[in-house]
């Protein structure tokens, strides 16, 4: 009775938005930063050293590690200095030398959201400046790690709201930090926050489209980490997040897939995602996503429930988890049981 009365509930939402009268879904709209990096004309265009450089449109991340792979130190670096928003964003190049490029291009930037990113220490394995402003943070050794996680956020996050002091386990940064701070030597988390993701609880969060351009940008993030020799993550995806990590699921190269208060991951079971990774739902007792119709009527709603027992998940244990955005908080079962799965002790 009760998905009944949500599939009623999901047409009745579905006729009133197409009909365009839906007035929570003005505004609000976002346009999906999508492409290669910024600066990438430039690059291209670029003989300093005196071969063709590679495309980032075209490259692939194993192609970029081969060709970063026969460069010297010192060709490295003068690319580095030349064009630090492609180096700091380009899937496949070393990670270190990333670290380097995205600091230098947060120094140089004026833009006060991005000071707290630009103090000594942080390493910042993506930063895009556009639209609201992309990025990726590393906590941990991620070079010498034996098992590496990466934490996809849902809505209403950005360069801006990455590591805000307020709901820190809402944020990416807060969610990771808190990863691994639970995990044991030997593991490293990484926060990221490299799409357009939705703004309040309007159309955006209610429809596919910027999941869609995540889910590329996120399997191509995870094909880097693998083409320079890391370990296969772990990755944990929190509310529409975790419909980004359902479409990219088959191309992330993942051990295990956590989803944590999902509206759904447009699949309708497991076996729908087309992974080899093993997949783990939780949801909280008091989470208001449980409200949220679990299907998907004229491209509105996000599908099946991955908590559900029908769907197929793993259940990861989250009573005690408050709210939306209490999964990560220190002291709760769904945090004792993500480090145990980011550690491999689970499997």
């Amino acid at each position: 009775m009760r998905r009944f009365t949500r599939t009623l509930a999901a047409v009745a939402l579905a006729t009133t938005v197409v009909a365009g009268t839906a007035g929570w879904a003005s505004g609000g709209t976002q346009r999906a930063v999508t492409g290669p990096p910024p600066g990438s004309t430039a690059w291209r265009a670029d003989g300093v050293l005196g071969r063709e450089l590679p495309d980032p449109a075209r490259a692939s991340p194993q192609q970029v590690h081969a060709f970063f792979r026969g460069l010297s130190a010192a060709e490295k670096q003068e690319l580095l200095e030349r064009h630090p928003l492609v180096v700091g964003n380009l899937d496949g190049a070393p990670l270190e030398l990333r670290y380097r490029a995205n600091a230098r291009a947060l120094q140089a930037s004026r833009d006060p959201r991005y000071t707290r990113l630009a103090a000594p220490g942080r390493q910042v394995l993506a930063f895009d400046p556009r639209g609201r402003g992309q990025v990726a943070e590393v906590f941990g050794d991620l070079r010498s790690a034996r098992h590496v996680s990466v934490v996809v956020p849902g809505s209403d996050v950005d360069a801006g709201t990455f590591d805000r002091r307020g709901d820190v386990y809402g944020t990416p940064a807060g969610m990771a930090k808190s990863l691994y701070a639970g995990t044991g030597p030997g593991s490293a988390v990484i926060a990221w926050a490299g799409y357009t993701t939705p703004v309040g609880v309007g159309l955006d969060a209610a429809t596919g489209d910027l999941a869609e351009a995540g889910a590329e940008r996120l399997a191509r993030f995870t094909a880097g980490l693998a083409a320079d020799g890391l370990p296969a993550p772990v990755v944990f995806c929190h509310s529409y997040g975790s419909v980004v990590c359902g479409l990219a699921a088959s191309g992330l190269g993942a051990t295990d897939l956590v989803v944590l208060g999902s509206p759904g991951m447009r699949a309708d079971d497991v076996d729908d995602l087309h992974t080899g990774a093993r997949v783990w739902a939780a949801k909280g007792d008091s989470d208001w996503i449980d409200g949220v119709p679990h299907v998907e009527v004229a491209g509105l709603g996000h599908g099946a429930d991955p908590a559900d027992e029908e769907f197929g998940a793993r259940r990861v244990p989250a009573e005690d988890a408050e709210g939306h955005t209490g999964y990560f908080a220190p002291g709760t079962d769904s945090l004792r049981a993500f480090a145990a799965i980011a550690e491999g002790v689970s499997r």
